[in-house]
């Protein structure tokens, strides 16, 4: 009898044993859930940062980007703006004589639209004394109003010994005040 009431005291120790062993495994498998939690938030902010900072980069890089390539293309504009001026001035000079000093015309035709020319002759310029200099000016723009290129152009002829220079700067709109106004130059002498 005395093995029998063992056995159910042993049996019950056992199975208050079985009990807390089970509690302990509960409370430590609660307690690793816990704290992974709290890593997982982590790991999460951490990750979310990382995908924040590398998408603000990104798009820091497609804006500058898109403003590079825009001023490239304004760019552009106002290069063939001057290269139209130099060809139309080229070919006034050339073929119809406009700037010489014997039949100097006042308007011409450039890009469409009609240009005035103004001109002012000098005997003894300061910077080559003893040669005259006559030089004409005209501006013309493109259709498409006071944004569209515009181009100024300056014809100098030097005599004695006899030069000419033009100079002709493009500009990608007629806009003074536009702070993305470029200009660029073409200047062709013979």
């Amino acid at each position: 009898m005395k093995n029998k009431n063992q056995c159910r005291v042993q049996s019950a120790e056992c199975r208050v044993n079985s009990k807390a062993s089970k509690l302990e495994s509960l409370h430590s498998t609660l307690y690793t859930q816990r704290s992974s939690r709290g890593f997982t938030l982590l790991l999460a902010v951490l990750i979310s940062s990382i995908l924040i900072a590398l998408g603000s980069a990104i798009f820091d890089l497609v804006s500058k980007q898109i403003l590079l390539s825009s001023a490239g293309r304004e760019s552009q504009f106002a290069f063939y703006a001057a290269d139209t001026g130099i060809e139309c001035g080229l070919y006034w000079d050339y073929v119809q004589n406009a700037f010489s000093s014997t039949s100097p015309m006042t308007q011409i035709s450039c890009g469409g639209s009609t240009a005035t020319v103004s001109r002012t002759y000098t005997q003894s310029p300061p910077d080559n004394p003893g040669h005259p200099r006559e030089v004409s000016t005209f501006s013309f723009s493109y259709s498409g109003g006071a944004t569209a290129p515009c181009t100024d152009v300056k014809v100098t002829k030097n005599y004695l010994p006899t030069q000419t220079m033009l100079e002709s700067y493009g500009h990608n709109t007629c806009v003074l005040s536009d702070p993305a106004r470029l200009e660029r130059a073409i200047r062709v002498s013979y």
